[in-house]
């Protein structure tokens, strides 16, 4: 069985391993034991309430219950920008226009971008690909929700997720040849890891302060504005169904969306609701559908996909399942569909 827990000490083998199938372009998961380390004592240290907001983060993995091994990572900032800036290009539109000519020119534009300061992020989604079957991907990116409406007021009204741009097998990105490497002369996964071990000055000090044309990048890079890398097509299509949406904010190295949603409006927050747990060692029904459900315990939590009625007025579970989502009959769990109602024509 899998289910979600926070990180441990005792991961850092497997999130290594983990961080060298990304392929490159995961700038928050880079395979570097001594910033995955720190990565792992921050979220430790968020858990035990000992580091202010600008600073705290939580880090989550996907468990096997038969060994207790990461195969899965994923994570939340708490306020992204308020101890380091927080940068994005925003696409616009700049307008030259000549009455006497009878010339009007739209140019579309891009322009470094802190908006997105003090949000709360949804950041380093990766499973291991021998592990993606059945729902362990959405298991993976949804629980973050459940934590979250548990947990409201930990967090901020609005959440953002950088979506991973389009790059090739070799980590080439068109986005960065055209836009990226004019400015800091290095390769983009030397740039992509100096980001992700948290060396990020550079960026203030080389990135253009004056808007872009779009139309001065090549072909290749205008193509990729604002689009996925193919294996992150799926995760943008689950934010996508929460309610996510792209307001035309893009990632400054590979040109990848940044979606967004107001936290009350996201789905799996909104229509999440507590019951109470029953204990019964009756097999499951399978007509009923299936659920995100965690448990409440802040510093223990659990996240399991299980069979439910969120609409009933307990939920049933056996004991093993309860031993793993740490409860006992009597305990609340929160629990919603793990996909939207679809709607009839």
């Amino acid at each position: 069985m899998r289910f979600i827990r926070p990180v441990e000490r005792d991961d850092l083998p497997q999130l290594l391993a983990l961080a060298g199938k990304t392929g490159g372009g995961l700038t928050s998961l880079p395979a570097d034991s001594q910033t995955l380390s720190a990565r792992i004592e921050r979220s430790i240290q968020t858990w035990q309430d000992a580091l202010p907001r600008a600073e705290q983060g939580y880090v989550f993995v996907l468990a096997d219950s038969d060994n207790n091994q990461a195969v899965g990572i994923c994570a939340i900032e708490v306020a992204v920008g308020l101890q380091d800036p927080w940068y994005n290009f925003h696409v616009g539109t700049q307008v030259h226009a000549s009455k006497e000519l009878n010339v009007y020119n739209n140019l579309p534009t891009l322009s470094l971008s802190n908006d997105h300061t003090g949000s709360s992020e949804l950041c380093t989604l990766f499973l291991d690909p021998d592990y993606r079957d059945g729902k362990n991907g959405y298991l993976l990116s949804k629980s973050r929700f459940l934590f979250m409406a548990e947990f409201r007021d930990r967090f901020m009204d609005r959440v953002v997720a950088e979506m991973r741009g389009v790059s090739d097998e070799n980590g080439h990105s068109p986005f960065w040849d055209s836009v990226g490497s004019r400015f800091f002369s290095m390769a983009f996964t030397d740039a992509d890891f100096l980001s992700g071990t948290g060396q990020k000055s550079f960026i203030a000090e080389l990135m253009p302060k004056h808007p872009l044309y779009i139309h001065y990048l090549s072909p290749e890079a205008q193509a990729v504005i604002g689009q996925v890398h193919p294996q992150t097509a799926p995760a943008r299509a689950v934010l996508e169904a929460e309610g996510f949406r792209f307001q035309n904010y893009v990632d400054i190295f590979d040109g990848g969306p940044t979606l967004e949603c107001h936290i009350d409006q996201v789905r799996a927050i909104r229509k999440s609701r507590l019951l109470p747990v029953t204990l019964s060692e009756r097999a499951p029904d399978e007509s009923l559908p299936l659920c995100l459900v965690a448990n409440t315990d802040y510093r223990n939590f659990r996240v399991m996909l299980l069979r439910a009625d969120p609409k009933s007025a307990a939920i049933t579970i056996n004991r093993e399942t309860a031993q793993i989502m740490a409860c006992q009959s009597g305990d609340n769990l929160r629990v919603v569909k793990l996909f939207a109602e679809e709607k009839k024509a």
